[in-house]
């Protein structure tokens, strides 16, 4: 890998964590198109660390409410809005880690292809332009119960599959439950901070159990980029989502999974 590389990467790695795009789908693209190798394991930990901080700072004041009120809950039986919310991220997370436990060596084995990752851009891309038109957009994030938390965190277990894009996943998801766009997205953005975590916690362990050479100027320009572009992309997201609807991402999906699919066939 090149400081270019890693760049490129990790710019992609930050923008469609957040975006429903699929990073899968893009983080393919350079390896397809350009012959680019692996960007091994240490690197995806970096990129994790970049996107999770990101997440965090940008919601800090509302991951200190909800963390706060999650504990008065736990030990004080403390009940509030607050509480409620942090409860049910924590329910939603549920449905991704048994997936994710049950479901890993089959979707690494069968499912990483670039085939399913062009179907998968595509067939969910006309599912998020459909639950957009039809959507009522009435509910804020608050009135997540347990049922709608569940079905979200059951949309997030499916984005494992590649191409599907987590966030495409739980923000149709939430759309179709009645969510506004601003709250789906907020909803899908907390979301991602224990899902995140325990990812990246996950690669930290099998990176410091192996014999990978970790490069520090790679893990730095991993960090430092997936954290701006991320920061950034969750900014302007939120800025511009209750105006411009979900339809520019669809029609980008569509262009991208047909655009994957031709350059296959020609390959």
């Amino acid at each position: 890998m090149s400081y270019f590389e890693a760049f490129i990467l990790a710019l992609i790695q930050g923008i469609t964590e957040f975006l429903p795009i699929s990073s899968s789908a893009h983080l393919i693209l350079p390896s397809a198109v350009l012959g680019w190798e692996d960007q091994g394991l240490a690197f995806d930990v970096a990129v994790h660390v970049g996107t999770l901080a990101a997440v965090v700072i940008y919601f800090r004041k509302e991951v200190v409410t909800l963390f706060s009120a999650l504990l008065a809950s736990i030990f004080k039986g403390e009940r509030s809005k607050e509480s409620k919310l942090a409860w049910m991220i924590v329910l939603a997370t549920i449905p991704a880690c048994v997936f994710g436990l049950l479901m890993k060596d089959f979707i690494e084995e069968f499912l990483r292809s670039a085939y399913v990752i062009a179907t998968t851009t595509i067939v969910f891309g006309l599912l998020l332009w459909w639950v957009d038109k039809n959507a009522k957009l009435v509910d804020d994030e608050y009135q997540a119960g347990w049922k709608k938390s569940l079905t979200i965190g059951i949309a997030q277990a499916l984005a494992m599959i590649p191409g599907t894009s987590r966030s495409g996943a739980t923000i149709t998801a939430a759309l179709y439950l009645g969510f506004t766009r601003e709250a789906a997205a907020r909803f899908s953005f907390l979301m991602s901070i224990p899902i995140i975590t325990l990812a990246g916690g996950y690669l930290s362990m099998k990176l410091a159990t192996g014999t990978e050479t970790v490069h520090l100027g790679f893990l730095f320009t991993g960090i430092i980029v997936s954290f701006f572009s991320a920061y950034l992309c969750i900014h302007f997201f939120l800025k511009m989502i209750s105006r411009m609807g979900m339809m520019p991402f669809v029609i980008y999906r569509l262009l991208l999974g047909f655009g994957l699919l031709a350059f296959l066939a020609m390959s």
